[in-house]
């Protein structure tokens, strides 16, 4: 179920990606042959006027093939005009960048959409209170080693009631938990939770040493619902999560490679494709809402990673495009295309050491 989950997501984000290039493409009166999903060999294809749409065996990414991107295919013809370098610069760069702007704009569409269909909110810490439905009291983390992992406690556990002996509590807040387990160390408290419809009687004995100052069992709590906003609010609260997702992700990015060229990067951080299914199993666990954020997270990072000046990534093929600008000719053809080689064997060979990275991490 990951596997087919991670495939399906894989399929959004790329048809995205490649859409913004296709479409910005056929605006711009050039010729697409192709639109593929995956690398070779060809599982099966349909052609639709001049362009064939494809379905590879290799689900790792997609292309979208321009007529004329290899300027050593075209000299001559009556589709001269409408290949991809002897289109106009800006239109060329418009066509490089879309897709980096389709996943964007998915990623805002998503996050947007969820806003409104609902997802898991704080009542407490947020602006729109009054949109969060049904608040329950929930746990949000269990400590390492604590006496609630002892004793089997789960994230997203809502608690319904504490006990210790003939002492009941109905807590609301986690104060209310907090005082009540603070002053009965070396006492079993057994908490009654609901976790996913099933109601449960979980047995802890607190302890000090976990937090300062009082005996705790090692959960940390809120008040969660759902939250769902109307289409203003969720345009808006969609724009600035989108923009933190966004800034948040591009700041760690650029820590990384910086780290990478000073040699203090930790690669055991990078995740591939079998890391990445390991994940979307994770975000599925914790809900559809958690699921779709982490596809638009996904997209952001696909989005800026795509814009690093690297060849065969859309900001090396920007940066090909700017140069013919600068120097007013064209690339040699036998550069471009090796440099471009090379980059896409590059990123293979990356592929391939991140995946194994990831195998090993499931064998340890």
């Amino acid at each position: 179920m990951n596997i087919l989950l991670f495939l399906v997501i894989l399929l959004i984000l790329v048809i995205a990606h490649e859409f913004g290039h296709f479409l910005v493409a056929k605006l711009s009166r050039m010729r697409v042959d192709e639109f593929a999903f995956g690398f070779p060999p060809r599982l099966f294809s349909v052609e639709k006027g001049e362009t064939r749409y494809v379905f590879n065996a290799l689900p790792l990414g997609g292309y979208v093939k321009i007529y004329g991107e290899d300027p050593t295919e075209v000299s001559e013809g009556p589709d001269l005009d409408r290949s991809f370098n002897h289109r106009p610069l800006w239109q060329r760069s418009l066509v490089v960048v879309a897709g980096v702007v389709f996943n964007m704009l998915l990623a805002w569409i998503l996050v947007t959409a969820i806003l409104m269909i609902g997802m898991p909110a704080s009542a407490e810490d947020t602006p729109y209170a009054s949109y969060v439905h049904d608040p329950a009291l929930t746990i949000l983390s269990v400590a390492p080693d604590s006496p609630a992992a002892q004793a089997k406690f789960q994230e997203g556990d809502a608690i319904l009631s504490v006990r210790s002996g003939d002492a009941v509590a109905y807590p609301a807040t986690p104060e209310d938990v907090s005082s009540f387990v603070g002053p009965r160390q070396g006492e079993k408290v057994t908490i009654k939770v609901r976790r996913k419809g099933e109601v449960l009687d979980l047995a802890a004995t607190p302890k000090e040493g976990i937090v300062a100052g009082r005996a705790a069992i090692g959960i940390s709590m809120d008040r969660i619902g759902t939250l769902r906003l109307p289409l203003p609010l969720a345009l808006l609260e969609g724009t600035e999560r989108t923009w933190y997702y966004t800034d948040v992700t591009a700041r760690g990015i650029a820590s990384f490679l910086g780290g990478f060229f000073r040699g203090t990067s930790d690669f055991s951080q990078v995740t591939g494709p079998v890391g990445i299914v390991n994940a979307v199993g994770v975000a599925a666990s914790l809900g559809y809402a958690n699921l779709v954020i982490f596809t638009a997270i996904i997209s952001i990072n696909l989005a800026i990673i795509n814009l690093i000046p690297f060849p065969a990534l859309d900001g090396g093929r920007l940066l090909f495009v700017l140069i013919e600008g600068m120097i007013r000719r064209p690339i040699p053809a036998k550069v471009a295309n090796t440099v471009n080689a090379t980059g896409f064997a590059l990123l293979m060979l990356l592929m391939v050491a991140v995946t194994y990275h990831d195998v090993m991490k499931l064998f340890s």
